[in-house]
């Protein structure tokens, strides 16, 4: 081998144009091409990934409070004040958002 064959590369060597999120990408997922059943699973399991990540650090804000000032907030409040209308309101926002795209989609087909 050749130093001038082990430094050139070619042109396709730099992989794909990344595509950006107003494209209906998301993280590489194309999200604008998904059915109705895929943007409802995807809204719901959005929706339950929110609340549970919500409520995990409702929990640990409320631990640490209640360990820094001896008080005795109850731990049910991070699932009713936090998780719960976090959670709702996440799964909402994905599925207005995945269902326009569905909309747009279904649409454009006819």
């Amino acid at each position: 081998m050749t130093q001038a064959s082990i430094t050139q590369t070619s042109p396709t060597a730099a992989g794909p144009t990344p595509r950006g999120f107003g494209a209906g990408y998301l993280f590489g997922v194309p999200l604008g091409d998904l059915g109705w059943f895929g943007s409802l699973l995807i809204g719901v399991a959005s929706g339950f990934m929110a609340f549970f990540l919500s409520t995990f650090c409702a929990i640990v804000a409320v631990l640490i409070y209640n360990s820094l000032f001896h008080a005795d907030i109850d731990f049910a409040l991070t699932y009713r004040r936090v998780g719960l209308p976090v959670g709702l309101a996440v799964t909402a926002i994905a599925l207005a958002y995945l269902g326009t795209l569905w909309f747009k989609r279904v649409l454009r087909r006819s």
